[in-house]
């Protein structure tokens, strides 16, 4: 049976692949300019390590669950923007200069990607680099001796991962309000089935297929009665159920 909604894929995405980047870059950082025995390193590094892995976790809890998948992505974003504090930290604290967003070393870094397109043709895309090659376009800046020039090329790249982040939240987000959550496309392919139906219907197109909550006004699931005197037939009840204990009938 084919899933009712994919998973996976986060491989692909630029997000995930510039996470990776940082991570990387972060630990070797961590390795070469902070002292070993400084707290400092697990931090940077567990930040780093959080906002790359919550990522490929969301993608794959995206198949049941789009506020699961929601929540995990804001975890990655907060984690880099906590990653992103600490190389601000670690300038100002060594009064190292920091790159204003409008400065030429800033801009170099982000037009990496447009370079390469520029290069090797307009549908050419980092995504489909290894990370040993998409290392080496950075390479100039995170493998620099100076390690100013290294946390600040990191912190381009986080404003660039955050910055993807914020896309693909939003893009989840209007999909949620739109076509609804795991929970109600489920009952609705359970419905169809049930109809002999070989194309479940959209919910969007069809609002009253689904009923609200009669307490909370929330969404409601299809579940079955296991015990009392309706025990074995189906009805509507809240999806958050056991906060929520409204119900309505089929």
């Amino acid at each position: 049976m084919k899933k009712l909604r994919p998973s996976g894929g986060y491989r692909d995405t630029c997000s995930f692949q510039t996470a990776t980047l940082i991570y990387d870059s972060t630990v070797w950082f961590c390795e070469k300019f902070v002292d070993s025995r400084s707290r400092l390193v697990d931090q940077m590094v567990q930040a780093a390590r959080s906002g790359r892995q919550n990522i490929a976790e969301g993608s794959r809890a995206s198949a049941t669950s789009s506020q699961t998948e929601l929540r995990l992505l804001n975890v990655a974003r907060a984690s880099l923007e906590e990653l992103l504090l600490d190389y601000e930290d670690f300038l100002r604290h060594r009064r190292l200069p920091q790159w204003g967003p409008d400065s030429e070393d800033a801009g170099a870094v982000r037009r990496v990607p447009q370079e390469f397109r520029k290069k090797h043709g307009d549908p050419a895309d980092l995504s489909d680099l290894s990370d040993h090659q998409r290392w080496g376009l950075y390479a100039p800046w995170l493998d620099h001796t100076d390690p100013a020039v290294r946390a600040n090329a990191l912190i381009c790249l986080i404003h660039q991962a955050n910055f993807l982040l914020d896309r693909q939240i939003g893009a989840l987000e209007r999909q949620f309000v739109e076509g609804g959550g795991y929970s109600e496309q489920l009952a609705t392919a359970r419905i169809a089935h049930r109809a002999g139906k070989k194309n479940p219907p959209d919910p969007t197109d069809q609002p009253d297929l689904i009923p609200s909550c009669p307490q909370c006004g929330g969404a409601t699931v299809l579940r079955t009665a296991k015990t009392g005197k309706n025990a074995g037939q189906q009805f509507w009840g809240c999806a958050d159920y056991p906060e929520c204990k409204g119900t309505s009938p089929i």
